[in-house]
């Protein structure tokens, strides 16, 4: 107890001066000799150190105490007259090396050559009281040698939407990138958010993103050698037997130490690779024979396997959050497995499997049900970027014996949880306990499910196939199912009084959308007579199609979406709500059949309703909620900045709004945080009250007259109709 008072009482006492900084990557990994300079290949080279570009006028938007408690970096250190310098380049932290990463990318499926930290710059490694290495990074601080046509600055409505959103992926339990501040300026950029020829000029904003590391799947793509499709190589195409085993034992020895240390890596790895000092020799070992190389080869083949692990892991928790990235790109993937790159990302509100977040991603390629796949395809290519030292076809055969298996139990767990399907004994709380968080290792063994958990999976399918035939609130009916009382002994699971009990029937209707909504939704991206002459073209010449950028598949996907919306046409709002009713009555005697018989097996009603409500969130980033307070903060109102963010902190919580707001208005942990949300509860000077926003179509009203017990204030209720129209890039 003393131990940790003492360490809690050093943390206090530590200023931006006193950091434990230890710039570690910069001295394992090779950095170029040119510092800064024009933008240009970068050869042989994992950083090129540069400066941050300094802005005029920096000042915070909003922190996060917790990602900062991180770094050791307390409460009070935010209210520093300088605080805002330091947190946008103007002025150094003590220790920081600042540096920009080089790597490369598959690009919406093509290999594109260099890329690199364009817009980003590692800035330093702290070391905290605690032991944990964390890199700290700016994003929006300037141009690099990697910034190609682009000027390395973010704005103010990118930067907010990605510390948001990693924060509130955070507090939803999900592996994530940390975002630590937002300090904005009186720099101005060029932007055309629309890219039609309208541009404006918009505030140079910058964050700063805080990880284990921030290399990534296209790290390693650097050795790549000329790609026969795109005519692209890696800039480091050549080199991979000196410098890859370099990189890899950084990663493993730093990032993934249980594997280090049972394939005692300071033995094996003693020599091998060339570093930055020039000692080392490279792939193959010269010493100690096929023994030392097979061992070698053992623990980069544990290390896929985790990673490969990791992801599928991560890529299951974003599906059963209801979360689409947007731009998976290889370039996009973390080596740590965390959430990272925050761009056009977006939650769903109707559940649509076919949902496509980034407006210009024409071929639906990132949309929200290929994620997996996707995931599973960039595992694929980091194996490939490997197979200098470890040989592809092996590596590819560990992808693929790991992914699948560990997704769909990950999904399956999260889902049983999600849904309270949880049972009474330490048996089944193990089964049903595997989620995104899990510790290194475990990357077999995870094939099999239990006949009961195959029929949860199944239970489950069957309610997301409702969501989307009903067009239902993905979040909002989730959460709503904790409302449903489980069926007493005895009693007929789809007898009305069981379905209708606890207003949760009606209150999902009200979550419904109307039949214009789903024949909108559904109809195809191309226009229709655009679509009629593609149909003859891919008989006539399939191979202008085909450089038109036009699949053969993506031609079916797309007929397929005009006969569904031509279908969906003739359905009248009265026959819709007639077939909602029918649909949901279904599902939930099903779910009533399922709860029941887990009570009868033991299970209690109140560990079912608790596990639900700490694992359905009530508050998500919606991308109008996002929207609402990017427009007040680009008007220098940031006091929706400080409401939103108080309740992302706090996903699970069934407090009003306005207690969620005042608690974190009162709080002493938030620095300037604290001022915004005081402003914004009113509790403080800026005397502001919650601003008003548009309700969900008689949500709440629907509920009190129904009964229902899980009626829903406006940040947690259904989207404004105006929501449709926001488009993210």
């Amino acid at each position: 107890m003393a131990s940790a008072a003492n360490a809690a009482a050093q943390v206090e006492a530590r200023t931006l001066e006193t950091l434990n900084t230890d710039n570690l990557s910069l001295r394992a990994l090779p950095v170029d000799p040119v510092e800064g300079g024009p933008v240009r290949q970068v050869e042989g080279a994992c950083f090129s150190r540069v400066k941050p570009t300094p802005v005029n006028n920096p000042r915070l938007v909003v922190a996060s105490p917790e990602a900062l408690a991180l770094l050791d970096i307390p409460a009070s250190e935010v209210s520093r007259p300088d605080f805002a310098e330091f947190f946008s380049g103007n002025k150094l932290l003590p220790g920081a090396d600042p540096a920009a990463h080089c790597y490369c990318g598959h690009q919406f499926g093509y290999f594109s050559g260099q890329l690199g930290d364009g817009a980003t710059m590692y800035l330093t490694e702290v070391v905290n009281s605690r032991g944990e290495r964390w890199e700290l990074q700016f994003k929006g601080a300037g141009k690099t040698p990697y910034s190609r046509q682009a000027d390395g600055r973010k704005v103010l409505r990118s930067s907010l939407r990605e510390f948001l959103c990693s924060e509130a992926m955070y507090n939803l339990g999900i592996p994530t990138t940390r975002a630590g501040t937002c300090v904005t300026s009186d720099s101005k950029v060029v932007r055309d958010i629309k890219y039609d020829g309208n541009a404006i000029l918009e505030r140079a904003t910058i964050i700063t993103r805080i990880a284990p590391t921030f290399l990534r799947f296209g790290s390693f793509e650097v050795f790549k050698p000329t790609d026969n499709f795109t005519g692209r190589r890696g800039p480091s195409a050549g080199r991979e037997a000196a410098l890859l085993p370099v990189m890899l034992h950084h990663v493993i020895r730093t990032y993934y130490p249980a594997i280090w240390a049972a394939h005692d890596g300071d033995a094996i790895a003693a020599g091998v690779g060339v570093g930055p000092d020039g000692a080392g020799e490279p792939w193959p070992p010269r010493s100690g024979g096929p023994e030392r190389e097979a061992a070698l080869q053992a623990m980069y083949l544990d290390w896929l396997k985790e990673v490969t692990r990791r992801t599928a892991s991560l890529v299951a928790a974003w599906q059963c959050v209801g979360w689409c990235h947007g731009v998976l790109n290889t370039d996009n993937m973390s080596i740590a497995g965390v959430t990272i790159d925050y761009g056009p990302f977006g939650f769903l509100d109707r559940y649509d499997p076919d949902y496509i977040c980034n407006g210009s991603d024409d071929s639906g390629r990132y949309d929200y049900k290929g994620q997996p796949d996707i995931c599973r395809w960039n595992c694929e290519r980091l194996a490939e970027s490997v197979r200098a030292v470890l040989p592809e076809g092996r590596g590819k055969r560990a992808v693929a014996e790991v992914f699948d298996a560990v997704y769909r139990k990950t999904y399956v767990s999260l889902m049983r949880r999600k849904l309270g399907l949880v049972g009474a004994g330490a048996a089944t709380d193990a089964e049903e306990g595997e989620g995104a968080g899990e510790a290194e290792g475990g990357a077999e063994g995870a094939t099999l499910l239990s006949e009961a958990a195959v029929e949860d999976e199944a239970l489950a399918a069957a309610l997301l196939s409702v969501m989307e035939a009903t067009g239902a609130d993905f979040t909002n009916t989730f959460r709503c199912l904790s409302r449903f009382p489980t069926p007493a002994a005895g009693a007929d699971p789809s007898s009305p009084a069981v379905v209708e009990a606890g207003g949760v029937l009606d209150y999902l209707l009200t979550q419904c959308c109307d039949a214009a909504t789903l024949v909108a939704a559904a109809a195809p991206h191309i226009p229709p007579q655009n679509l009629q002459m593609l149909t003859m073209l891919s008989q006539k010449n399939p191979e202008l199609l085909h450089q038109m950028g036009v699949s053969q598949q993506m031609l079916a996907t797309e007929m397929a979406r005009l006969r569904r919306s031509q279908e969906l046409a003739k359905v009248t709002d009265a026959e819709k709500r007639a077939a909602d009713e029918a649909k949901w009555r279904s599902w939930l005697a099903e779910y009533g059949a399922a709860l029941q018989r887990r009570a009868a097996a033991g299970a209690e009603d109140s560990r079912r309703v608790a596990v639900m409500n700490a694992t359905n969130p009530r508050f998500i980033l919606r991308n109008w909620i996002a929207q609402q307070a990017i427009e007040q903060a680009e008007r220098g109102d940031f006091s929706e900045v400080a409401r939103v963010f108080a309740l992302l902190r706090n996903p699970f919580s069934e407090a009003p709004v306005s207690d969620i707001i005042a608690s974190a208005a009162t709080s002493t942990r938030g620095g300037a945080v604290t001022d915004e949300a005081a402003a914004a509860s009113g509790s403080g000077t800026g005397a502001a009250v919650v601003a008003p926003a548009p309700a969900g179509p008689a949500a709440a009203g629907a509920a009190a007259a129904s009964g229902v017990s899980c009626a829903l204030p406006v940040y947690d209720g259904l989207p404004p109709t105006w929501a449709a129209e926001l488009c993210v890039t």
